[in-house]
């Protein structure tokens, strides 16, 4: 097979790879569940920040980079939420941001895929790209908070149970 036929094979639809990142939000949301409430802002290793702090640029990232995909707004990177204050406001706008990516994921075409998108208008790349950095940012933070809740004492969700 030729360079050109084999850049045509599709290995994953716009919707596994969808069921895979929601799969990912899923295990991170019971990763920031299983933190005492004091830990999840304060318990740090190292100087990394908190779980607290991850989670923010968590949510900063994955809804609201999606929409701005979706609607080519390439506004600047925003890490808002000093309004959260306890886990469960946090578990609360993850639910949210959940509810949005399921949303505007699907709105994305296929063929947009392998399009170029000034994300946060810094960050120009084709859109699966972006994508998949979402995922992989997601996952570093997430270990980063396992790292944490075993300093804890606490036994982290397995991570294969997404």
């Amino acid at each position: 097979m030729n360079a050109t036929a084999a850049e045509t094979v599709q290995i994953i639809t716009p919707s596994q790879l969808l069921t895979h990142w929601q799969g990912h939000r899923k295990l991170t949301r019971r990763v920031i569940d299983a933190f005492p409430e004091k830990d999840f802002f304060d318990y740090s290793i190292g100087g990394m920040r908190t779980a607290s702090q991850l989670t923010l640029e968590l949510l900063a990232i994955g809804a609201p980079a999606l929409k701005a995909i979706v609607e080519r707004d390439e506004k600047p990177y925003e890490e808002a939420g000093n309004a959260l204050t306890t886990k469960a406001q946090f578990l609360e706008q993850w639910d949210k941001s959940t509810a949005i990516i399921n949303d505007y994921f699907p709105q994305i075409p296929s063929e947009d895929f392998s399009k170029t998108f000034n994300l946060f208008g810094q960050y120009n790349s084709p859109i699966i790209h972006s994508v998949l950095y979402f995922v992989d940012n997601e996952i570093h933070h997430r270990g980063q908070m396992y790292v944490y809740l075993r300093g804890l004492g606490i036994e982290p969700p397995f991570f294969w149970e997404r």
